[in-house]
C-alpha cells in the first residue's frame, strides 16, 4: 500500500455515519424552513397529481367511454388537463424552493467548515495534507449537494408517491393489490443487503478521491522543485498510483450500483405479468370493469418508477452520507489551543519574554525543548542559533502560542501566555517567517492584511522605515502592483520585505524573525540588517538565523543544542569562550576568510 495506505490509516477515524449524520442536518434546515414547506406543497401537489391521472382514465373508460358518454367524457378531459396543471405547478415550488433551501444550506456549511479552519491549531495542520481538507471542504460538501437537493427532492416525492399508489390500489381492488405488491417485501430484502456493500463502496470513493487532491495540491505546489530535479516521470508514476486506486474504487461502487435498477425493472415485470394474468381473468369473469385494468397496469409503472428512483438515490444517498460523516468529523476537531474562560485581553506590552523550566514537545516522549530558562528583557535584541533540529523555531512558536508546553511557564511581561486572549497575545508580536507568504491582491493589500484599519500613508511610512518603499515604488503600478500566487512574481528578498512591513505596520513591541535572511541574497541581507538595527532599537528583537553574520550585533546569542541553552552571550564573548558557537561560527565562515 505504501504511501497511500499511510494516507489511509492517517485520516480521522469515522465516528458519525448513516443516522448520526442525519440527525445533525436539522440544524442546518431550520433556518429555511419556510423555504421547506413551500417545497413541500409543490411535492404534495405533484404526487396528488400523478396520482389522479390513472385513476381518471380507469373512470372514463369504465362510465363515459364504454357507455358512450360524450358529455361525462369531456368533464373528465377538464379534470385530467387540471391534475397536468397541478402537476406542472406542483414540480415548479418543488424545484424551486428546495433548491433554494438546498443552496441556502450549502453556504452556511462552506461558510462554518471555512470558519472552523481557521480555528484549528497549529498542530492539526502539521499532520494534516491541504489537498485532503480541500477535499472535505469542496468534494464532501459538493456531493452532500445532491443530498440536500436533488436527493431530498427525490426521495420524498417517491416515498409519497409509493404510498398514494398503494392506498388508490388497495381502494380500486385489495385482493389484486395485495398480489401486485408480494414482489416488495424481496425488493425490501434485496436493498437491505444491497446497501451494506454500497456503503463500503462510497466510504472508499470518498477517501480515494481526497488521497488524489492531496497528491494532487503537493505535486502543483512544490512544482518548481519537481523541475529542477527532474523527477517529472517519478511524480507522474505515483500520481498514475494513487489515481488507478481511485479509478477501481469508483469503478467498484459503480458496479455495485448497476446491480439495483435490472433487479428493480425485473420485480416490475414480475408485478406486470401478476396484473395482466389475475386482473386479466376478473375481466373475463365480469368481476372487474376493464378500466380497473388499465388503471392498474398504469399505477403499477408508476409504483416501480419511484422504487427505481429510491434504488438510485439511495446509492447517492450512501455518497452524500459518507460525505457529510467526513464534513462533520472535520468539525469535530477541537482546536488544541483554546483561551481559557478566565482569560484576559493582554495589555499594551513592553516586551519582555521569559521562559520559565518550559519543557516541550510535538509527540509525547520525543522532546524538543528541555527545560529552557530564558529571560529577554524589553528593547533587548537577542537572537537564538544552534544546529537544524535544536528547538529555535519552537521557542517562539511558544511565545505565540501556537502550541502548549508540556511544564513551565512562557511569559510577556509577567502574564502567562495561557492566561490571555490569543488575539491579545498576537497582536503584540510582529512575526516573519523564514518562508514569506504572500496572499493574492495587491503589494498593498498584503502589508494591510490583518490591518483593514490602517490606511495608506501610514503603510507608506513603515514601508520608508523597513527599506520597501524604493523597490515598490519603482514597479509601474506602485502599491497597487498585483501579486500572484504566493508571491512568486516578486523576488525573495521583494516577498521578504514585503513581510517584515507587515509586520511592523501596527507598531508590535517584539518582532520575531524566524530565518528571515535565510533565502535572500547577499546584498539584500545587508539592507535588511540595517533597516533591523533602527528598527530593533524601539522594540524587542528575537532572531533565528542560520547565518551567523546576521547575529553578530545582537545584545545577546542564545546557542541551543538538542533542546537545551549551553551558551549565552554576546558574539565577542561566545567567541573569546571558543565553544559550540565559536565552532559554527569558525565551520561557517571559514570558506569566505580563504
Amino acid at each position: 500500500m505504501g504511501r497511500l495506505g499511510s494516507a489511509l490509516d492517517d485520516e480521522i477515524t469515522a465516528k458519525v455515519y448513516g443516522r448520526g449524520v442525519i440527525t445533525r442536518l436539522p440544524r442546518y434546515l431550520a433556518p429555511v424552513k419556510t423555504w421547506l414547506g413551500l417545497g413541500a406543497l409543490g411535492m404534495v401537489l405533484r404526487s396528488l397529481g400523478m396520482l389522479a391521472l390513472p385513476y381518471l382514465v380507469g373512470v372514463a373508460t369504465d362510465s363515459y367511454i364504454q357507455t358512450g358518454d360524450l358529455s361525462g367524457l369531456n368533464s373528465i378531459v377538464l379534470i385530467f388537463v387540471a391534475a397536468a396543471l397541478a402537476i406542472w405547478a406542483g414540480q415548479y415550488m418543488e424545484t424551486l424552493y428546495l433548491s433554494y433551501a438546498g443552496q441556502s444550506v450549502l453556504y452556511r456549511m462552506r461558510t462554518e467548515l471555512f470558519d472552523h479552519l481557521q480555528k484549528l491549531s497549529m498542530s492539526f495542520f502539521d499532520r494534516s495534507q491541504v489537498g485532503r481538507i480541500m477535499s472535505r471542504v469542496q468534494n464532501d460538501v459538493q456531493q452532500l449537494q445532491q443530498l440536500l437537493t436533488r436527493g431530498i427532492l427525490n426521495l420524498f416525492t417517491s416515498f409519497l408517491t409509493l404510498i398514494g399508489i398503494a392506498v388508490v390500489m388497495l381502494t380500486m381492488n385489495t385482493r389484486l393489490a395485495l398480489l401486485t405488491l408480494t414482489v416488495v417485501p424481496v425488493l425490501a430484502i434485496a436493498v437491505f443487503i444491497w446497501q451494506k456493500y454500497a456503503r463500503r463502496a462510497f466510504t472508499r470513493v470518498r477517501r480515494a478521491i481526497a488521497i488524489v487532491n492531496a497528491q494532487l495540491q503537493e505535486d502543483i505546489s512544490g512544482v518548481r522543485v519537481v523541475q529542477s530535479l527532474s523527477r517529472e516521470e517519478v511524480n507522474f508514476e505515483r500520481f498514475d498510483d494513487v489515481n488507478r486506486r481511485n479509478l477501481n474504487v469508483n469503478i467498484s461502487a459503480e458496479r455495485v450500483a448497476a446491480v439495483m435498477r435490472p433487479l428493480v425493472q425485473i420485480l416490475t415485470a414480475i408485478g406486470m405479468a401478476l396484473v395482466i394474468f389475475f386482473g386479466g381473468s376478473q375481466v373475463l369473469a365480469g368481476t372487474m370493469g376493464i378500466g380497473v385494468l388499465v388503471s392498474f397496469v398504469l399505477y403499477i409503472q408508476r409504483f416501480f418508477e419511484p422504487i427505481i428512483e429510491l434504488a438510485m438515490e439511495y446509492t447517492e444517498l450512501q455518497r452524500a452520507t459518507a460525505s457529510a460523516s467526513r464534513i462533520f468529523e472535520l468539525l469535530d476537531v477541537e482546536p488544541v489551543i483554546t483561551d481559557s474562560p478566565q482569560a484576559i485581553e493582554m495589555p499594551a506590552a513592553k516586551g519582555g519574554v521569559s521562559f520559565n523550566q518550559v519543557s516541550f514537545s510535538y509527540k509525547p516522549g520525543i522532546p524538543v525543548l528541555k527545560g529552557i530558562g530564558l529571560t529577554i528583557n524589553p528593547g533587548e535584541t537577542v537572537a537564538i542559533v544552534g544546529q537544524t533540529g535544536a528547538g529555535k523555531s519552537s521557542m517562539v512558536n511558544l511565545i505565540a502560542r501556537f502550541y502548549d508546553i508540556d511544564d513551565g511557564a512562557v511569559t510577556l511581561d509577567a502574564h502567562d501566555v495561557g492566561s490571555v486572549t490569543q488575539q491579545s497575545l498576537r497582536r503584540q508580536l510582529g512575526i516573519v517567517p523564514q518562508d514569506p507568504f504572500l496572499f493574492s491582491g495587491t503589494i498593498e493589500d498584503n502589508i494591510r492584511y490583518g490591518h483593514d484599519e490602517i490606511g495608506h500613508d501610514q503603510i507608506v511610512r513603515t514601508a520608508k522605515a523597513v527599506g520597501a518603499h524604493e523597490f515598490i515604488s519603482r514597479m509601474e503600478h506602485g502599491y497597487n502592483t498585483p501579486v500572484g500566487e504566493r508571491g512568486h512574481n516578486l523576488s525573495a528578498g521583494q516577498r521578504q520585505f514585503i513581510c517584515l512591513t507587515r509586520a511592523l505596520l501596527a507598531d508590535p513591541p517584539i518582532l520575531i524573525l524566524d530565518e528571515a535572511t535565510s533565502s535572500v541574497d547577499t546584498n539584500t541581507e545587508r539592507l535588511m540588517q540595517k533597516s533591523l538595527r533602527h528598527l530593533a532599537s524601539k522594540r524587542t528583537c528575537i532572531i533565528i538565523a542560520h547565518r551567523l553574520s546576521t547575529v553578530t550585533s545582537a545584545d545577546r546569542i542564545i546557542f541551543l543544542d538538542k533542546g537545551e541553552i549551553v551558551e549565552a552571550g554576546s558574539h565577542r564573548e561566545l567567541m573569546a569562550n571558543q565553544g559550540q558557537y565559536y565552532q559554527m561560527y569558525q565551520a561557517l565562515t571559514a570558506p569566505d576568510q580563504a
